[in-house]
């Protein structure tokens, strides 16, 4: 799926089914430039992440049902650490790290081209 973020083209993998979604970036080694991937949730709700058997560290924007951006959050690999939304949204986006403040992607930064739910 190809997503914008203020100008900057994405190109995300999707992890709609809660199997999806457990199973995540985890074994991956690398990530290409510019690809990631994006946790989409049927309803508005908390969401915390982890990097269990994930060996690429990550950068996560919980983004809500409008496109938003509320919160970004840096992710070590292979550990079990939470990282976890400010409030309730619908979307997760899993970057290599440092992706969104590389991109001046901050909190309030709309992302475009999002599914619509599960």
């Amino acid at each position: 799926m190809r997503l914008r973020i203020g100008g900057h083209a994405v190109v995300a993998e999707v992890a709609s089914t809660p199997g999806q979604r457990q199973t995540g970036l985890m074994q991956r080694r690398s990530l290409a430039p510019d690809h990631g991937m994006l946790f989409v949730f049927r309803h508005d709700q908390d969401v915390c992440m982890w990097m269990k058997d994930t060996y690429v560290p990550l950068s996560v924007a919980f983004i809500d049902a409008g496109g938003a951006i509320r919160n970004l959050a840096d992710m070590q690999p292979l550990t079990l650490d939470t990282h976890c939304a400010s409030g309730a949204v619908r979307y997760a986006l899993e970057m290599p790290l440092g992706w969104f403040a590389g991109h001046q992607a901050a909190p309030g930064a709309r992302v475009q081209g999002l599914p619509t739910s599960p």
